[in-house]
């Protein structure tokens, strides 16, 4: 029963990480007019799902991370009723962001739920140092690197003359290119963190994780990304097609950096970093719709550690 009811608490933030994060990779395709909400959204999904089924190869440093081990004590990390409260705690985080149309992190949502139930399952036995090394450093300096860039690579490119503030068709093809290798990136980057929740999955064969955890993101985006595509696509901040190309450029370059040096860092703290950096540097930032959003971001760590100690309460008891 606990490895079945472990599957679905994994498809469960599977389906909240798609309909959250599916769009932020071509968020820019969007809210720069290049293209209108369907496309961008099956071109996300697309390539998000093609980075997913690249990181069965090329990613398992992310899925030894996210089993916690060196967070919590070893004997935790290979229990399931553990990963039952980690998965549960993540997923009903993502959700009720979801709910309310705010871009958080699912990384953010599974990290708060692996400190929760580390602390609920083990109390002293949470190894904080590793905490900050392993997971929070890259998580929230990367939003920031990516502010910076957004703007320096924007005005780059425009001095460049590869930034222009209207559509032209050889913009049009970067922009698609840099908004797929970006949604690439993601599903690079997120899939192992889901997928490692297998892990302690009695009976369950893992050469079947990867392919169920890119399924589902996919049919979460498909279903439910509206809300927070135009949060991500309309209200962070206005853009042109040479700005939203720049943004893209910034998100995969810095997430698939990421990926290939095994540091679990936020496709939306980049993507948003990205244009927040953008925006800030031509003065079009909306200032209020950040501060909400930032608001969102600061609480998903706290949101999912008290879920996962729930959680776990609850599934220590199964």
């Amino acid at each position: 029963m606990l490895t079945t009811l472990l599957v679905i608490a994994v498809c469960c933030v599977a389906f909240t990480n798609g309909a959250n994060a599916n769009f932020k990779g071509v968020a820019s395709l969007y809210g720069s007019g290049t293209t209108s909400f369907r496309t961008a959204l099956l071109w996300g999904t697309v390539t998000t799902f093609a980075g997913s089924v690249a990181a069965a190869f090329l990613a398992h440093g992310l899925l030894q991370k996210f089993t916690g081990r060196g967070l919590v004590p070893d004997s935790l990390v290979e229990s399931p009723h553990f990963m039952l409260a980690v998965a549960l705690g993540g997923a009903l985080t993502s959700f009720l962001a979801t709910r309310f149309g705010f871009p958080v992190s699912t990384t953010h949502a599974l990290v708060g739920a692996l400190i929760g139930a580390g602390f609920a399952g083990s109390g002293s036995g949470l190894n904080f140092a590793a905490l900050g090394k392993i997971f929070l450093y890259p998580l929230f300096f990367s939003p920031a690197v990516a502010a910076v860039l957004g703007a320096a690579v924007y005005w780059f490119l425009r001095l460049a003359r590869l930034a222009p503030d209207h559509r032209t068709r050889t913009l049009d093809v970067l922009h698609y290119l840099s908004a797929g290798a970006a949604s690439f990136a993601r599903g690079l980057n997120d899939t192992p963190k889901m997928a490692a929740l297998l892990l302690t999955a009695q009976g369950f064969d893992m050469r079947w994780a990867y392919p169920i955890v890119a399924l589902t993101i996919a049919v979460g985006a498909l279903l439910d990304a509206r809300k927070v595509a135009e949060t991500l696509g309309k209200k962070v901040t206005h853009m042109n097609p040479g700005q939203g190309f720049a943004a893209c450029l910034v998100t995969a370059g810095l997430v698939t950096t990421a990926s290939f040096h095994s540091m679990p860092v936020s496709t939306t703290h980049v993507s948003v970093g990205s244009l927040l950096g953008m925006g800030a540097s031509t003065g079009q930032a909306n200032w209020r719709k950040v501060g909400e959003i930032m608001l969102a971001w600061v609480s998903t760590v706290p949101c999912g550690a008290i879920l996962g100690a729930i959680a776990y309460a609850v599934t220590s008891r199964l």
